[in-house]
């Protein structure tokens, strides 16, 4: 796999970075500006680490993961009714946990083609 080529990352990084700057024009509540910086830039992180090393499957996952945290955050951080950062969380959080799903197969793959298996 090439390095910084993975559309599917570069979705995954601009959700999150939009995720966390959102903060700054969104109305906030409960522990939506914590929960919405801290989720978006792991979001970017994950993403970075995945454009600058494709496929390592442990780290694909934990960005699933974040996304799926993320659309479930207005939930549990208490910020449902907080239209403009509930909405920003659910659409992030939906859209990066879909591309990054996306991306698992080819990351898998590609983890598959190039672990040297061992033999008795």
């Amino acid at each position: 796999m090439q390095r910084w080529v993975r559309w599917q990352d570069w979705v995954a990084g601009i959700a999150g970075l939009y995720t966390a700057l959102a903060t700054i024009w969104t109305h906030q509540t409960g522990g939506s500006t914590v929960l919405m910086v801290v989720l978006g830039l792991l979001l970017v992180v994950g993403a970075i680490v995945n454009l600058a090393a494709p496929g390592q499957l442990g780290v694909e996952w934990a960005e699933l993961v974040v996304a799926v945290l993320l659309f479930l955050a207005p939930w549990y951080g208490a910020y449902a009714t907080a239209v403009g950062a509930a909405w920003t969380s659910w659409i992030a959080g939906a859209v990066a946990a879909v591309v990054t799903a996306v991306a698992i197969k080819p990351s898998t793959e590609a983890h598959t083609h190039h672990t040297p298996r061992l033999s008795h």
